[in-house]
């Protein structure tokens, strides 16, 4: 039972996640947190944080990672099997029937009317994680993280992956955390 749960964990976020590893993103904390309740909201971002310091595609990271914690070895492999057959799917019978209508204006619709929805999920998970940090590390604490993460991310353009470590390593050192 729990590999057809991580089947379907990763399955569904799969097809209705249009736009890729980011889109796909918020549909997963669905399933893995609420759904299954596999993991809490913080150490679901904690997993987002360590998966994007590491390089390849977000869903697939975090897809091998929770499926093994969930079924081992195999349990890996069909996360990371669900989180890919749906692209695979759906890109070999969709791929000729885009190409053929490529340059319909109804197709050029339909893309320009999905991205407001995936921003709007992109800030519903990003204000649930600020609202978790909140309550677990404090809001001087919070606020901190916030404003040193916006000067190394706008102001000094640090790359991503070193502003993850380093909240990552501020965490542990400060706020009682463990890597």
């Amino acid at each position: 039972m729990i590999y057809w749960q991580i089947f379907s964990a990763f399955f569904i976020p799969g097809v209705l996640g249009y736009g890729g590893g980011p889109a796909s993103i918020p549909l997963v904390e669905n399933e893995v947190v609420k759904r299954f309740e596999w993991m809490t909201t913080n150490e679901f971002s904690e997993l987002l944080a360590m998966g994007n310091a590491l390089p390849g595609p977000i869903a697939t990271k975090m897809a091998g990672y929770i499926g093994f914690e969930q079924g081992g070895m195999l349990g890996a492999f069909v996360g990371i099997f669900a989180t890919v057959a749906p692209s695979l799917i759906l890109m070999i019978v969709l791929l000729g029937i885009l190409y053929k209508y490529k340059d319909s204006p109804k197709v050029k619709r339909m893309t320009v009317l999905i991205r407001p929805a995936i921003a709007v999920m992109l800030g519903v998970m990003a204000y649930e994680f600020f609202a978790s940090s909140y309550s677990g590390a404090g809001i001087y604490q919070t606020i901190f993280l916030i404003g040193i993460g916006y000067i190394l991310l706008e102001k000094v353009k640090v790359h991503p992956a070193l502003v993850i470590v380093g909240a990552l390593g501020y965490g542990a050192i400060f706020l009682g955390g463990v890597i």
